[in-house]
Order: C-alpha cells, then structure tokens, then sequence
C-alpha cells in the first residue's frame, strides 16, 4: 500500500521546484524506509534540474538526506528501525572497483544515482499514476519520506544533529575527502583551493587537519573568503581583484603551490592553476562540468615539473567510514561545518538555491 509524501518536484529546467503530494510505493528488498530530518541543497541537485545530467524529469532530486529509519526490506542488515541515518551516493557493491573498495568509482555509478530507476525500471514515487524518478542517489532527500538503497545509508549515533550533518552526504564529504583520502599532503605542504562554497570549505577545514603549512582560498564573493578564513584559511585571493598564478606564486614565495583543488571547473582558472604549480605539484578538479567542457594547458615549459591533473568524484571515499570520522573532528572542534549552514523550509527550497548560486548561503539545509 502506498505512502502520501510531500515533495520538492523537478518538472522543467531552469524552473523552480513544485511542492506536491505524492504516492510512494512498497519497500523493496534492500531498500529502508527513513524519515527525513533535513537535507543539504547541492550544486549538483541544480544542474541536474537544468537537465546538465540527464536524469529523466520529472524528478524528486536531493542526495544530502538525514533522518530516521522507519521500516527496513528484506537482505536490509546493516541498519533497523528507529536507527538515525545520513545519506550519501549510491553504488552497485558487485563491480570491480566496488569490490576494491572505490564505490566513488563505481562501474555503473550513472545509473545507480542519475538514471532516476530501479534496477527494474520502476520508481518509487508517482503521482496519479504519472512516473516521477526517485533513486537520485539512491534516495531523493526532497521529500518527507523514501525508499532508500542499503548502500547510501550511514548509520550514525543518535545524539549528532541531524541538520547539521546532513550535508555530509555530498558536497563537504567530497571537499574533505579529496584532501584527507586522495591528496593525503605531506606536512606544511601548500594547499589552493578555488571555490569557498560547501566542497571547498570542506577542502579548507581538511587542509588544516591534514597539517598544511598554508591554506590559500579562492574566490569572488569577499563574505565567503572571510568566512574561510574562520574556517582555517591562512592567505585569501579573491580574482576580482588579482591575478590568480601571480598570487599564488607571490604566496609560495615563488615555489609554486603543492596543491590545488578546484571546485568551479571554470577552464580559465584550471589553466591559471596549473601555471601556479610547483614542482611535482598537483592539481585536482572536483567540479562538475557540462559533457565537452575542455581545458587548455601549457606543456612546454611545464614538462619539467611533473605535475599531475586528476579528477575526484566524492572524495574517493567509502561513506560508511569516513563519515563517521568527519563527524567525530566535527565534535572534536576541529571541522566547524556548522558556521556554513543556513536552515530552509522545504516551502522554501527554491530560496535555498537561490541563495546558494548568488553566493548569499554556503551550505542551504531544509530542515523538516
């Protein structure tokens, strides 16, 4: 028998959400039944509104859920009703790189967290018996309650807020754990970071954990470069003003940055990056871009460096242990996430990302 839900509904792109009721049907196997408590509003839920990934609309996006566990399906075992659980990406758990323990990496991630399916192709949600896509990774947070895959439930104590960790799920998790799961810098290293929004406050507050000597944060919006600061950048550029390489290098002393993480996936600043880097130095995109997007970099001069450009998705990590650690700094005071967020109704989501692509919010959180 199927359960009323209030949802946040994507029908159209580069349109607001349409707050609505809708049917969510039977638990499946491996499937649990949570509550939401709140969910993060991530730059990714917005292009994929606007259609920059294509899951099929419409669609009840959200990948930052937290809540309570109402109910578990059959093979479920990893969680029970009544546990408090945060949500994060979805992966198969059978393909190869699952198996080696890269879920980040997973073979068939596009259809585990954008294809908006089941294996078997139905959904969870409808509405008067038109298909609405649910399963966006693994969950779609948007709404009151979901049927959620076992795979992108973290089980977490009862005491942490869940409002406040709920962003874990996505944006500060990939910050934190390109730095601390992929990067790993050595000591009084130098770390860049274009980008203050979630992922690269997430990125800041790792960088300083991780024991860099010099944390350098980029960006337009001089409220987010302070608020950076407080979060533990040493040094702030912000590009309306200065010239990106030349900052840097005057910051390094003329050495060059050890690394950069760039969250904007703006070709001109990858490119102004990669002429900032030191010798064996790294630079990291973890911001999406449309399909086709290229970058341009000099290999002339540079061929003596012997730098590496990679690309991170999720912070490399497996979410069931690195959360909990990220939530463990967090009550140590050493991850003050909370300074990022900004409480929303779900009547006002659309605020939310407003709010988030004008700058004027970090981290928007809907709380229930």
């Amino acid at each position: 028998m199927s359960t009323i839900v209030t949802a946040a509904v994507a029908r159209e792109p580069h349109a607001d959400l349409v707050i609505e009721e809708l049917e969510l049907d039977d638990l499946r196997a491996g499937e649990v039944r949570v509550r939401m408590v709140a969910t993060g509003v991530c730059h990714t839920d917005a292009i994929v509104r606007d259609q920059v990934y294509p899951t099929p609309l419409p669609a009840v996006l959200g990948h930052e859920g937290a809540g309570i566990v109402e109910a578990v399906g059959d093979s479920v075992t990893t969680v029970e009703p009544g546990d408090h659980v945060l949500l994060a990406a979805a992966y198969c758990g059978h393909c190869g790189r699952c198996r080696a323990g890269q879920m980040a990496y997973c073979e068939n991630l596009f259809a585990a967290d954008f294809g908006g399916r089941r294996d078997d192709g139905t959904t969870a949600l409808s509405k008067d018996g038109e298909m609405i896509s649910s399963h966006f990774f693994g969950q779609s947070s948007f709404a009151t309650r979901a049927n959620v895959v076992e795979e992108s439930v973290v089980k977490i104590d009862g005491d942490v807020p869940l409002e406040i960790v709920a962003p874990l799920g996505c944006g500060i998790q990939t910050g934190a754990g390109t730095v601390l799961n992929e990067l790993k810098p050595v000591l009084n290293s130098t770390l860049v970071v274009l980008g203050t929004g979630a992922v690269g406050s997430g990125a800041i507050m790792a960088g300083r954990v991780a024991g860099c000597a010099k944390v350098i944060a980029v960006d337009i919006h001089e409220s987010r470069l302070e608020l950076a600061r407080e979060l533990g950048a040493t040094d702030i550029i912000n590009t309306t003003s200065a010239d990106l390489t030349e900052e840097i290098m005057r910051l390094t002393d003329g050495r060059g940055a050890d690394y950069v993480i760039d969250t904007t996936a703006r070709p001109q600043l990858l490119r102004q990056a990669a002429d900032a880097l030191g010798i064996r130095g790294t630079l990291v995109l973890v911001g999406a871009a449309a399909p086709g997007t290229e970058v341009a970099f000099e290999i002339g001069l540079s061929l003596v460096k012997g730098w590496t450009f990679k690309t991170v998705v999720q912070g490399s990590s497996v979410p069931q242990v690195f959360i909990p650690k990220l939530i463990a700094l967090w009550r140590e005071g050493r991850f003050p996430m909370d300074k990022l967020m900004k409480s929303y109704a779900l009547e006002d989501i659309n605020v939310g990302f407003a709010d988030s692509a004008s700058g004027v919010t970090v981290k928007p959180v809907v709380v229930y």
